[in-house]
């Protein structure tokens, strides 16, 4: 070994030493925050607030959503200390939805895996879990039609969310192309691969099941079949990847949201979600978003979908940027609750990070 490799070893051991040490202060502080305030020890504004400032820091040569892992981990484990978080996600194991609530909270959450959207709802209202993560719209199929009418019926909160790239894998027990019949997986999953699946599997049949980790999981027993879902999947299911980033859009992402009992605080780069209804008038729907622009909120989603109520009446899901404490949305959102037949506020959270 040269003198010069040994000389940086040596530097990168005491690094390290550093390292150790800061991360030990700094969980000592964290327990002593936790120990000094009431209520929840997660709160999403305080994170989105850490994770912004320590990439905006960042010189390199790390990236930085590496470096945002990093520092997630680091304070998914001063959390850990106490009683952790916990929180369900659409499962099972292996789900997109469990990455995205990884992202989130980190590896050392109390992760809870449910059968269905709906379960992860119950599960929070219940107090089951504190806290739950589910799909709410992809960038190439749209929205999630349950999540939007399970957040319009529950009293729960939208205290966060999560943009998760996706990349989709097509695999199968043998990792060979030749003998699928049947492609598994999750409807979202088979519609962002719909042309990939054209091409390579014309001829297979597309079954669409309640999570593309179910799909890995029906795939592992049935030699015929493919699984389209994560690579996570396939090291949980013993399958091999047949094909790798199979989506027909390589910038294809889905957007989660935390749902919680409470929302969150302002974080200083925020979301607020919003659903509503026109009285039956002309012009209804222009003279509903006119408070929006007077006070200077810009609108980031709108989206129309059917209400229960009855034939050719909507309900419109709308994003603002912006925090409801905020001067101006606040304002907003008061003229806004005199102008709809119906508003209801989902919640504000801290926006997302790629």
């Amino acid at each position: 070994m040269s003198d010069e490799l040994k000389k940086i070893r040596a530097r990168i051991d005491a690094i390290d030493d550093r390292i150790v040490d800061l991360l030990s202060e700094r969980a000592a502080q964290a327990q002593a925050i936790g120990h000094a305030k009431s209520g929840a020890k997660y709160r999403p504004e305080r994170e989105a607030q850490v994770l912004r400032r320590v990439t905006a820091r960042n010189p390199g040569p790390l990236p930085s959503p590496v470096l945002a892992h990093l520092y997630t981990e680091v304070m998914s484990a001063c959390r850990a200390l106490e009683d952790g978080i916990s929180v369900a996600f659409l499962g099972p194991q292996g789900t997109f939805s469990e990455e995205a609530a990884i992202k989130q909270f980190g590896s050392q959450a109390l992760l809870q895996p449910c059968a269905s959207i709906d379960d992860v709802f119950r599960q929070v209202e219940a107090g089951a879990v504190l806290y739950g993560v589910v799909p709410i719209e992809n960038s190439t199929e749209g929205s999630i039609s349950r999540t939007h009418d399970l957040l319009f019926a529950s009293s729960l909160r939208i205290c966060g969310e999560v943009l998760l790239p996706v990349h989709q894998c097509l695999m199968s027990k043998s990792g060979k192309a030749a003998g699928v019949k049947k492609v598994l997986s999750h409807s979202q999953s088979l519609a962002q691969c719909h042309e990939w699946l054209n091409q390579h599997y014309a001829r297979a049949k597309r079954v669409p099941v309640v999570s593309n980790a179910e799909a890995a999981r029906m795939a592992s027993k049935d030699a015929a079949a493919a699984a389209i879902a994560s690579r996570t999947a396939a090291a949980v299911y013993g399958l091999k990847v047949i094909a790798g980033n199979i989506e027909d859009e390589p910038q294809n992402t889905t957007r989660f949201v935390v749902i919680a009992a409470h929302d969150a605080g302002p974080s200083g780069k925020d979301k607020t979600s919003l659903v509503m209804s026109t009285r039956n008038l002309p012009g209804a729907i222009h003279a509903l978003l006119t408070p929006l622009a007077q006070h200077g909120v810009s609108m980031t989603r709108l989206e129309s979908r059917p209400a229960r109520t009855g034939r050719w009446e909507y309900l419109f899901y709308v994003d603002i940027e912006g925090h409801q404490q905020d001067s101006n949305v606040a304002q907003a959102l008061a003229e806004l609750g005199e102008k709809a037949a119906f508003l209801k506020n989902l919640g504000s959270y801290p926006v997302g990070m790629v």
